[in-house]
């Protein structure tokens, strides 16, 4: 398993990814799940990869080829970012299309599935989430985030703090919380850790991260993290043990009041 993120607010994207691969407890790999398509000063293009590691590494050679081929529509000249996302929708099926009746034939899982985030000129920044059918959404104010893999243990954190009006910064910090609670719910989900950090208009990626397993900086993090939660949790208001009666207490009053008042209007 895997888990990818993108995080798109009015001040940019962030990305990021794991990069533990296993096909069973006893065979686990490290391999790469982020990658930067940028054509810097005039597009910036991040896509991540989850799923099938033969098909998602299968996309990202066929994309890598296309922009050296001649008069072949690609990533670097196609005009919007939903073009870009349907591309590699495309491209997906074209190779599902080859490889799945031997996958299928021996019940390998083939599904794959894609985050396409980045910026072309002449347009505002988009994150995509593209399935393994080829299709795709795209993130939006009211939801600034897209997953990809294992989400539901980083997924709560993203819930209560990210808005679209979140700095790229803060969205970024968020994205590492995001990943480190994965990885401490989930031992499929591992380090290294790939982040990255695009603002807005810039047309360049100036900010990568590259985390170990015992980097210092995530372990600082996760430090942080876990003590303020267990703040949080010591400073929660008592259990109220007497709920119930006076919930209880409040119905019976309201019961009486309906009663009193339909023999009000019978009489």
């Amino acid at each position: 398993m895997t888990y990818c993120l993108g995080i798109i607010t009015q001040s940019g994207i962030v990305m990021a990814s794991d990069s533990r691969t296993h096909a069973g407890v006893d065979h686990v790999s490290t391999y790469q799940k982020l990658f930067d398509f940028s054509n810097p000063g005039e597009r910036v293009i991040v896509i991540t990869t989850s799923g099938n590691l033969s098909i998602t590494q299968g996309v990202i050679a066929w994309l890598k080829k296309d922009i050296h081929t001649i008069d072949q529509v690609n990533i670097h000249n196609l005009s919007t970012m939903y073009d870009v996302a349907r591309y590699v929708g495309s491209t997906l099926r074209e190779l599902q299309r080859i490889d799945r009746p031997s996958l299928e034939a021996d019940r390998i899982d083939y599904h794959a599935s894609f985050l396409v985030g980045g910026q072309i000129k002449g347009e505002e920044p988009e994150l995509y989430l593209v399935y393994t059918q080829g299709n795709c959404i795209k993130a939006m104010p009211e939801t600034p985030f897209l997953q990809t893999g294992e989400t539901k243990y980083g997924k709560p954190i993203l819930d209560r703090v990210l808005r679209h009006n979140t700095s790229v910064e803060k969205a970024a910090g968020c994205a590492l919380l995001s990943m480190d609670s994965t990885m401490k719910s989930n031992i499929s989900v591992g380090p290294p850790i790939q982040l990255i950090m695009y603002c807005t208009d810039t047309f360049e990626i100036k900010h990568k991260m590259w985390l170990a397993q015992r980097d210092p900086y995530l372990m600082a993090i996760r430090q942080y993290w876990e003590g303020a939660l267990q703040n949080a949790f010591d400073q929660m208001p008592e259990l109220d043990w007497e709920h119930d009666q006076k919930l209880a207490i409040s119905q019976e009053s309201f019961n009486s009041c309906i009663l009193h008042s339909t023999d009000y209007l019978e009489d």
